[in-house]
């Protein structure tokens, strides 16, 4: 019952602020594939997700779809009917072993399948840590590039959702980017979330697909009906400013764009929001081209702030822009402490601290 509330109060949210969020770098590279006027349909994250799997499915006869309970359509729908259209056999069950489904997956990609693999809740992908990190993401490195896992994806929702507490709520990115071998990818939206997952499923590299579950139901767009790929290791300047640079990814960049738009409207303060998109291999270049334009850097994301992905960031725009910095790099971030059952919304980067974090930078 909590958990329908939150999602409800939340969608109204994020419908309105996912208008300030569009950004046209994603728009040109899909109209290069499929030209000015493509075939369009409203849906949400989850229904974008579910277009890309069958898209896959549809035009790779050696793609499979497997996970807990992806069969009857999986806990948030993104697998809905797959299993009826395109068989037992392509789209199924398996154990609740999450160890078991990515040894699994590694073993089919490396028999040169597309294996789409679904944990459950990111906050359950631990189990499979193992076999992700030293046996998927070192497989072509230990064959001396003989084999590979290449076509392995890891898709699992991650993030904050409402009362879903300690093991429900978790982002767990950063462990993942600290591994060479793997790609590590966070949609924003469904134009971006089915591009990204296409692209990721048949990139030549294992991916985790990490998908905030607060937008499932609370983003919609406009998403072209044929097939399309974004291009992974890509940042995107969601909208451009002078002031200051907002660096996100996933749900958070929704916090940023309402964050730009009270910032300019109380402060009379032009910001750029980038959204990392891929995280591993992160796109240094573009969001250091607009650190060095502006000169202040606010950097969000819901995991705890301490060896998170912002710390990556902040030391490596530091190196890289250090004469151009007018103020310390600011990150605001989830707490050191289990996410927690109750008043998750005092963990969380909200609105109000990252404007606060602004002020304080414009300020310095």
């Amino acid at each position: 019952m909590h958990f329908r509330l939150m999602l409800g109060a939340s969608r109204r949210w994020f419908h309105a602020t996912a208008q300030l969020c569009h950004g046209l770098q994603v728009e040109q590279t899909i109209q290069q594939q499929l030209g000015n006027t493509p075939e369009r349909a409203r849906m949400n994250l989850f229904g974008a997700i579910n277009q890309a799997l069958a898209t896959a499915l549809e035009t790779n006869d050696r793609a499979v779809v497997f996970g807990e309970d992806v069969a009857f359509g999986g806990v948030f729908r993104c697998t809905t009917e797959l299993q009826q259209r395109f068989g037992s056999h392509r789209v199924f069950n398996t154990p609740l072993s999450e160890q078991g489904i990515a040894g699994f997956g590694i073993g089919l990609a490396v028999q040169g399948f597309h294996a789409i693999a679904e944990i459950q809740f990111a906050d359950y992908i631990f189990p499979a840590f193992d076999q992700l990190v030293n046996e998927a993401a070192k497989y072509r490195y230990r064959s001396g590039g003989l084999f590979d896992c290449g076509g392995l994806t890891v898709r699992a929702p991650c993030g904050a959702v409402g009362h879903g507490g300690l093991y429900h709520s978790q982002s767990p990115e950063s462990y993942f980017c600290h591994t060479p071998g793997l790609k590590v990818v966070v949609p924003r939206d469904p134009i971006r979330a089915k591009g990204l997952l296409l692209a990721s499923i048949r990139d030549p590299n294992p991916v985790i697909f990490l998908e905030p579950k607060i937008l499932y139901r609370s983003s919609f767009a406009h998403v072209p009906l044929e097939d399309y790929q974004l291009p992974l290791g890509k940042a995107e300047v969601v909208q451009s400013g002078k002031d200051i640079t907002l660096i996100g990814w996933g749900a958070q960049v929704q916090i940023l764009c309402q964050v730009a738009e009270l910032a300019k409207e109380k402060m009379n303060l032009s910001c750029e929001v980038v959204d990392m998109m891929t995280l591993l291999p992160y796109d240094l270049e573009t969001i250091a081209q607009s650190v060095k334009k502006t000169g202040r850097v606010l950097i969000s994301h819901e995991a705890p702030i301490t060896n998170g992905l912002g710390a990556e960031l902040a030391a490596a725009l530091q190196e890289q822009c250090f004469l151009y910095l007018e103020a310390p790099i600011f990150r605001i971030c989830g707490y050191d402490t289990p996410f927690p059952l109750a008043n998750e919304h005092y963990y969380l980067p909200s609105v109000e601290k990252c404007l606060d974090a602004v002020q304080q930078l414009i300020h310095y």
